[in-house]
């Protein structure tokens, strides 16, 4: 899928080397039943050896297309991620307990786990298609953004509900 060959980067220790990878939502694994990815997701950026391992930094350019959480309208919005990992070969004489490093096999490094990983959990817990966005009027159910449906929508706390009906009464 998206794997580097990090025998071009052994031949240059220090000096980065460019990818590019365009891949889909499906191949990347990178499906989720809220949102979708439109079109190929781009993953652009460089490697290097860095004497004990690997540096692999870059960004993903994609656009998500949802169903705001706000006003129930379709919305897609362009998204671009930054990832930045170290990998290191199993084997290679140092020790494999650091967590913040990343394992494999071979001469070449698959990211794909990588990226969908970094994919995924960069996304917002709400889906919303703007910060601005007015959301649907509680008593009739109008998109507010495309203007003022003229509801009373002001809410009245229960614990003071008592004494709204002293007030209504006269």
């Amino acid at each position: 899928m998206m794997k580097i060959d990090i025998k071009e980067a052994d031949k240059k220790p220090g000096l980065a080397v460019p990818f590019l990878f365009s891949v889909s939502a499906e191949e990347l694994g990178a499906v989720h039943e809220d949102y979708t990815f439109e079109g190929s997701i781009e993953v652009r950026g460089e490697f290097s050896a860095t004497g004990r391992g690997y540096r692999i930094s870059g960004q993903i350019s994609c656009v998500k297309s949802f169903v705001c959480d706000r006003c129930l309208e379709q919305s897609s919005q362009q998204q671009v991620h930054e990832f930045d990992e170290e990998y290191q070969q199993r084997g290679s004489g140092y020790r494999e307990d650091d967590l913040d490093v990343n394992y494999f096999d071979g001469d070449q490094v698959d990211i794909s786990p990588m990226i969908r990983d970094v994919l995924l959990s960069d996304q917002p817990l709400n889906n919303i298609c703007n910060a601005d966005c007015r959301g649907l009027c509680l008593k009739c159910g109008a998109n507010l953004n495309h203007g003022d449906c003229g509801c009373d929508r002001t809410v009245i706390d229960p614990r003071l509900a008592a004494l709204q009906q002293l007030l209504t009464k006269k």
